[in-house]
């Protein structure tokens, strides 16, 4: 390589075209095999964070380099996530009909979550800062790392155990539902927006317009009742 390519891979590298270019050509390419193959495994999100950690360690470049491009993808997460709002506002109606239904599964669903982070750390015997960075697993990135902020969490632990959390969604949540023989629409969609969020909905939406709008408004709800639930049950049962 020359001394003038060199320098002008270096300045590429700093730029934040290079963390936001990366970001959405693998995940293109993750939508891609994701189409062609059909199979949860492949999910696009999964997919573009391994090949772009593929890319930093193989040609050296630190996750600082990347995170110039790459803090401006995470700042559309919040708005990113309003979109959810649209099949909602279709199925409206189901909403009215189902309201009190729809709101305690949700808040007591967020609830069994947390509890049940608390309780496998314990066994596990994690330490408390872990155990917090843990407990906003259900909800969107942007409200759980305020949410792990606040308790004294680890961000980053948090942001892996959100994205772990909707992967084992997308990869379960229809095959839970079929296994327990739910099939009420409605009760799908909250049970996958509850316990998987964004990531979660995503294949919610697939299996059909009325899960797709019943999960993206559990995901507005749990984060609601978890940035209340969270710092009370860490306080009463850590």
């Amino acid at each position: 390589m020359s001394e003038a390519t060199a320098v002008l891979a270096s300045s590429l590298i700093v730029s934040p075209v290079f963390g936001i270019g990366i970001s959405l050509l693998t995940f293109y390419a993750g939508s891609l095999l994701y189409k062609k193959t059909g199979s949860p495994l492949l999910n696009p999100l999964v997919l573009s964070m391994l090949m772009i950690i593929a890319i930093l360690i193989n040609f050296h470049i630190s996750f600082d380099d990347y995170n110039r491009g790459g803090r401006f993808i995470s700042f559309f997460l919040g708005p990113a996530t309003v979109i959810l709002a649209l099949p909602l506002y279709k199925k409206i109606s189901l909403l009215k009909e189902n309201a009190l239904p729809i709101i305690t599964g949700i808040t007591l669903g967020s609830a069994a979550g947390i509890v049940s982070i608390i309780a496998m750390c314990k066994m596990f015997g994690l330490d408390e800062i872990i155990s917090t960075s843990m407990l906003p697993k259900s909800v969107t990135t942007p409200i759980g790392i305020e949410i792990s902020g606040q308790l004294g969490g680890i961000p980053s632990i948090t942001v892996a155990a959100i994205v772990f959390t909707g992967v084992t969604g997308v990869l379960l949540g229809p095959m839970v539902c079929r296994l327990f023989r739910i099939d009420d629409k409605v009760a799908v969609g909250v049970a996958i927006g509850t316990s998987s969020h964004a990531l979660g909905t995503t294949k919610a939406v697939e299996l059909g317009e009325t899960e797709g709008a019943m999960s993206g408004l559990a995901i507005g709800i749990a984060g609601l009742v978890t940035v209340f639930l969270a710092p009370v049950l860490a306080e009463l049962l850590m």
